[in-house]
C-alpha cells in the first residue's frame, strides 16, 4: 500500500521519489524556463540523491542527470511524493 502526499521539492529526503505536479505562481518565468530545460517539468520523476545539512543545496536526479537546486527554487516546485509502506 502507498500513501500519496503533496509537498514541495525541498522537503524530499535522500532517496525519496516524487513526481512534479506544478510550480508556484511566484516562480520567475526565466527560472522556470531554465529548470524545464533541465528536465524539471510537470510529470517528471525526481529522486533526491543528496540532502546535506545546514541548508546547503540538495542534489536531485532527473532522467540520467543530477542537478543541484537551492532552497528558494526547490520550494517553488510542487511535487507528489509517494512513500511505499
Amino acid at each position: 500500500m502507498s500513501n500519496i502526499t503533496t509537498d514541495n521539492l525541498w522537503l524530499l529526503k535522500r532517496d525519496e521519489l516524487c513526481q512534479i505536479v506544478g510550480f508556484d505562481s511566484l516562480l520567475d518565468s526565466a527560472i522556470k524556463a531554465r529548470i524545464d530545460e533541465l528536465g524539471f517539468h510537470v510529470g517528471a520523476s525526481v529522486v533526491c540523491t543528496q540532502a546535506p545539512r545546514l541548508g546547503a543545496p540538495k542534489l536531485y536526479r532527473v532522467g540520467n542527470a543530477v542537478y543541484s537546486l537551492e532552497k528558494p527554487v526547490a520550494m517553488m516546485i510542487k511535487i507528489q511524493r509517494i512513500e511505499s509502506k
